[in-house]
């Protein structure tokens, strides 16, 4: 396997990874079978657990971020957030926090930002990028209502809610990160 396609982390992580690279690319293919909006949704994911794994974050977080991506999407794809009262926020929480998350870490190897970030340096940058990708996506969900489909939902509650909760999952995932930098000494990589 070519050093870039590589998963760090224990072989429990390797193989998690590695089966929901290929739940992304069976998704993909099987998004087809809906409209263009679906394939562009999976194509995201997709995207998402390519760029994932060619900056070779470790296993676990690419597993856990990959399968609650793709998961979301399928929720989002079969209407599990019209009929399961709460998963959209629940989606929101962990799937922006572990963007958040991602997206320190990369900003971390790059030196973007400084690794003698203090633990409460790093749960306030983590929820800002949050807060930051939390408005992305909820422009991303209203520029998708009113000018591709008006099947997206949107909504002043809705985006309220989701804006709040995609921060609050980027504080959480702020403070596991501290935690786990505490715990660990630092970033490896």
């Amino acid at each position: 396997m070519p050093p870039e396609l590589r998963v760090p982390g224990p072989g429990w992580a390797r193989f998690a990874t590695d089966v929901v690279a290929l739940a992304g690319v069976a998704s993909f293919a099987t998004a087809f079978w809906w409209d263009g909006v679906v394939v562009a949704l999976f194509a995201l994911v997709l995207l998402g657990l390519t760029v994932a794994r060619l900056t070779q974050l470790p296993g676990a977080l690419q597993a856990a971020t990959g399968a609650t991506l793709i998961l979301s999407a399928w929720a989002a794809t079969l209407d599990w957030f019209v009929t399961v009262p709460g998963l959209d926020i629940v989606a929101h929480v962990a799937a922006n926090g572990l963007l958040a998350v991602v997206l320190m870490v990369v900003l971390w190897r790059t030196r973007l930002v400084s690794p003698g970030l203090p633990a409460v340096g790093v749960v306030v940058v983590t929820a800002a990028l949050g807060a930051l990708l939390a408005v992305l996506w909820e422009t991303g969900e209203w520029f998708g209502h009113t000018v591709i489909t008006d099947a997206i939902g949107v909504g002043y509650d809705d985006t309220i809610g989701d804006l709040a909760a995609g921060t609050l999952g980027s504080v959480a995932g702020g403070a596991l990160l501290a935690m786990g930098l505490a715990r660990e000494g630092g970033l490896r990589g």
